[in-house]
């Protein structure tokens, strides 16, 4: 066989395949250049609807949007009626990020085309296991069939939840429905389940919610003869609840779950400030006034809800002979941090009054840092000091606004009993 043959042939071959690399090179390249000149343009502005994949088999919907202002785009979820700030946004060549810093959470998202965001809800110090979350460019929440709901069933009820020890807890539903849309929430005697968005198709139900911190998910059944079943599902299991209509549906009264142990008539204590600075009712600044203990937490929504009417409340009373301390049981008790969490809590909500850390989040360290209180129950709780430095009313929970004549109930007999201690 001719050698100079074989050797051109062999010539010929390889540099056609290097041609046809040198394409695929070339392709992939401007394919990649196609890819970010894409990613560059893309607008995170508009409404999204995300899924928080929290097992196999529960996908929990929510709604968010993202708006622009004074060259910042910031998050908001959506949930009724409420549009909850969640944090800014910040994009990079391929990404979107979210500091959700009133829960210590972000939100790293993977730009996988101009409609769709893939990624996770996790810690901000990237601890535990993250969230899988997926979004698109879309405005409704459930998938839906276009059912007709069999009935209005807007109305209070009374729920029971469920326990497997026995220990079932009686809760209020509210629910109000417009065609297919239901909005709800359920008031605990520790506080509500804020604003919860969903559908009822034929007589079934579907209620979500999401602010940054930890998706919840209802559904259930309306019954013809006014009562109703369901479930909560999460990440941590399952609860069953059961309702009957009742346009009388109430809790146990607030002012009666949390008190003073006999032979206490006010609480002492001496708790640091984030600078280090000892706070404690025998202080000057508070002798003579009426003071407002706020048993709180930065990571608690119901706390968020306080925070969302006391700060401002404070602002325009202070003048009256009115103080606030808030007593705060964080994650952690660690300087740093706690600066870090409650810094945040003061800048969002414009809190004027003063703030200390008087432990971790915990109700039994709740109880051991204030001794004369006996049945501790919720974050948060509201106490309320007269003039001679006694404790005047102790009030278990938070109605939000969400709870609507529960909320007003509340504001009503809060201003009532200070305008009442204020003249003594």
């Amino acid at each position: 066989m001719n050698i100079k043959f074989l050797l051109t042939t062999a010539l010929a071959i390889s540099t056609s395949i290097t041609f046809a690399q040198d394409q695929a090179v070339l392709a992939n390249n401007q394919q990649v250049k196609a890819n970010e000149k894409k990613l560059k343009a893309f607008v995170a502005l508009g409404t999204w609807r995300g899924i928080a994949k929290v097992k196999e088999g529960l996908d929990i919907p929510f709604n968010f949007e993202i708006n622009e202002k004074s060259g910042q785009q910031k998050l908001y979820f959506r949930n009724a009626e409420e549009r909850f700030e969640g944090g800014l946004v910040k994009q990079t060549a391929d990404s979107l990020f979210v500091k959700l810093d009133q829960f210590d959470n972000e939100l790293a998202f993977a730009l996988v085309d101009g409609d769709h965001l893939s990624g996770t809800l996790r810690k901000q110090d990237k601890a535990g296991k993250p969230l899988t979350i997926v979004a698109e460019r879309k405005n409704y929440r459930f998938e839906t069939l276009n059912k007709p709901a069999t009935a209005d069933y807007s109305g209070s009820y009374d729920v029971v939840f469920k326990s497997p020890n026995g220990k079932d807890e009686k809760t209020v539903g509210l629910f109000k429905q417009t065609g297919n849309k239901l909005t709800g929430t359920f008031l605990r005697v520790t506080g509500d389940s804020r604003y919860l968005e969903g559908v009822v198709e034929g007589n079934e139900f579907q209620l979500s919610s999401f602010i940054g911190s930890s998706p919840a998910y209802y559904k259930g059944t309306f019954q013809p003869d006014g009562t109703l079943t369901g479930e909560i599902l999460g990440a941590r299991g399952s609860q069953a609840f059961t309702g009957t209509k009742n346009k009388d549906a109430a809790l146990p009264d607030p002012y009666k779950l949390t008190y003073l142990k006999s032979g206490y008539k006010t609480l002492d204590f001496s708790f640091p400030d984030v600078n280090g600075k000892k706070i404690s009712l025998k202080d000057e600044k508070y002798k003579n006034k009426v003071v407002i203990l706020t048993i709180t937490g930065s990571w608690c929504p119901n706390c968020v809800d306080e925070a969302t009417f006391i700060a401002p409340w404070y602002k325009a009373n202070k003048k009256r002979g009115v103080e606030i301390i808030a007593l705060h049981y964080e994650r952690s008790t660690e300087p740093e941090y706690a600066k870090k969490v409650m810094t945040r809590f003061r800048e969002r909500f414009g809190i004027e009054y003063d703030q200390v850390l008087a432990g971790t989040a915990d109700k039994q360290v709740v109880s051991q840092s204030l001794p004369a209180l006996d049945s501790f129950l919720s974050f948060p709780t509201t106490i309320i000091i007269d003039k001679q430095g006694n404790v005047a009313q102790i009030h278990t929970g938070f109605n939000g606004p969400a709870t609507g004549k529960f909320y007003d109930e509340f504001v009503k007999e809060f201003n009532g009993e200070i305008d009442s201690l204020l003249k003594k």
